[in-house]
């Protein structure tokens, strides 16, 4: 048997060298633990490469998604100020509108009970909406703006958080099985590459993250769910916030496995407008869906009329980590002592990320976590038959 040598053992593995991962990796690492991080593919080469990099407290109602939302924002924030490199964080906030008078009714139900928890949004009643975003189409009912929301650029952000961290990272290194020992306990994972030792294994493998459950023992039923984004070519600022449609929270919350789509526009500073937002379950397919888009291009002009005449230059399909009751797993495992699981974020795991890696440096060092972390508990769900 091959004997380990230093740069094979670490106080924790973490696997996903997403955002997710990338944050435990740092705030572990903050914490004075070593730490590795090993991806079956680059550094966001999932999930969090395919997003859009929003950061959101805006779609959230009153709850531990929300808590978790604003400590994020929070955090993300001091890690901006306090991270070299640049991830393009853009703290622009977020616009929702109305299109009936109905729709505005339920938004300003919504944003008086968000404010319950912190959130703070701005009436905007329908002839100041183009104050906002001067070119939103007319007829309009109004909306509510969220200074809070922001955007990062997120395969930026998590190989900032990587390098900030110092961990020893390993991509194109597929964990083909958890090792344990006598009692069930995690001692490290098994690549191609060879066996990598530690106490602890963070699973923040994503869509991914109930195969690595289950290599281990453990069981989470993680499945993807497929959304797409149109990008369009290279424009002047044309949408100043990041702009959606009030039915889009209700499809956020949704458990269909049908196709659904909601209007989700955003500039970029680079220029691109971002499309989306499409959601089903179809598994890992990844074939394009002209529906999809054919959607998406009509949600975007209904809201910018002049997005009619802007070139799409490409589309990008992604899957988001879905779990039955939308909230995260994070935390341990209750069936493999030393497994972590940090995973399940659905679309919103870069606005998340942050106060997900400080709640696993703070269970992995036995500090008190910064919020009540039970409603995360892995062990909330029923063990397969």
């Amino acid at each position: 048997m091959p004997q380990s040598n230093s740069s094979d053992v670490a106080d924790v593995i973490v696997v996903g060298a997403g955002v997710v991962g990338a944050a435990c990796a740092y705030y572990a690492a903050r914490s004075g633990l070593s730490v590795t991080v090993v991806d079956r593919g680059p550094v966001a080469g999932g999930t969090t490469g395919a997003g859009e990099g929003n950061l959101l407290v805006s779609d959230k109602g009153p709850g531990p998604e929300l808590e978790l939302a604003l400590l994020s924002t929070r955090l993300w924030r001091e890690m901006e100020d306090g991270v070299p490199a640049a991830s393009e964080y853009e703290p622009k906030g977020g616009l929702v509108v109305a299109s009936s008078g109905a729709a505005m009714d339920a938004l300003r139900h919504f944003a008086r009970a968000q404010a319950t928890a912190g959130v703070t949004a701005h009436e905007i009643e329908a002839d100041r909406l183009r104050e906002k975003e001067p070119h939103l189409a007319p007829g309009l009912a109004g909306g509510f703006h969220y200074p809070q929301d922001a955007q990062v650029q997120p395969a930026l952000a998590a190989a900032r958080l990587l390098r900030a961290s110092g961990a020893r990272v390993r991509t194109g290194s597929e964990v083909t099985a958890v090792l344990t020992g006598p009692g069930g306990e995690v001692r490290g994972v098994r690549t191609p590459g060879g066996d990598l030792h530690a106490p602890h294994v963070v699973n923040a493998a994503g869509t991914w993250g109930g195969e690595l459950a289950r290599l281990a023992g453990g069981d989470l039923p993680v499945l993807p769910r497929r959304g797409f984004v149109l990008v369009t070519e290279p424009l002047p600022r044309v949408v100043r916030h990041k702009v959606y449609a009030a039915d889009y929270v209700a499809d956020v919350a949704s458990d269909s496995a049908a196709l659904q789509t909601s209007a989700v526009v955003e500039g970029t500073p680079a220029g691109p407008v971002l499309i989306g937002a499409s959601r089903e379950r179809v598994g890992f397919d990844r074939t394009l869906s002209v529906e999809a888009l054919r959607r998406l291009a009509q949600g975007a002009t209904a809201l910018f009329p002049l997005l009619a005449g802007v070139r799409a230059t490409r589309a990008y399909a992604g899957f988001r980590p879905y779990l039955p009751d939308h909230l995260p797993a994070i935390g341990a495992d209750p069936r493999v002592p030393g497994l972590l699981h940090a995973c399940g974020h659905e679309g919103a795991g870069i606005g998340l990320a942050p106060a997900t890696g400080l709640i696993v440096a703070r269970l992995l060092t036995g500090a008190e976590p910064p919020l009540d972390v039970k409603p995360f508990d892995p062990g909330r769900f029923p063990a397969a038959a």
